[in-house]
């Protein structure tokens, strides 16, 4: 998530869906401004786990950079714009999930 942060991601959440899905463990959900920054985010994301050896088993939606969404397995990172987080409301659909507190920086 600090390489979200570090192009400006907001209202990052890590969700714990260890024994709510059999599909994934945790989801990674932020926000960025706009398309291009949505993008940057996915960008920086995928580069700093790609320097851990970590690669996505698929991406979807990073041409229209409305929601970005990277499966890497054990987890799924969401980046959304403004509207559509507040559309989708991954939040409210995965209530059940615990927050993850994010260690600081």
């Amino acid at each position: 998530m600090r390489a979200g942060e570090s192009k400006k991601a907001t209202d990052l959440k890590v969700l714990d869906l260890t024994g709510i899905t059999s599909f994934t463990d945790y989801f990674l959900v932020c926000t960025g401004a706009n398309q291009r920054q949505i993008q940057a985010i996915s960008d920086e994301i995928g580069q700093k786990l790609k320097e851990r050896g970590e690669y996505p088993i698929s991406v979807e939606g990073y041409k229209d950079g409305e929601w970005v969404l990277v499966d890497y397995g054990d987890f799924v990172v969401h980046i959304f714009s403004p509207r559509a987080r507040a559309y989708y409301d991954l939040e409210r659909l995965w209530r059940n999930a615990k927050n993850v507190a994010i260690p600081a920086a």
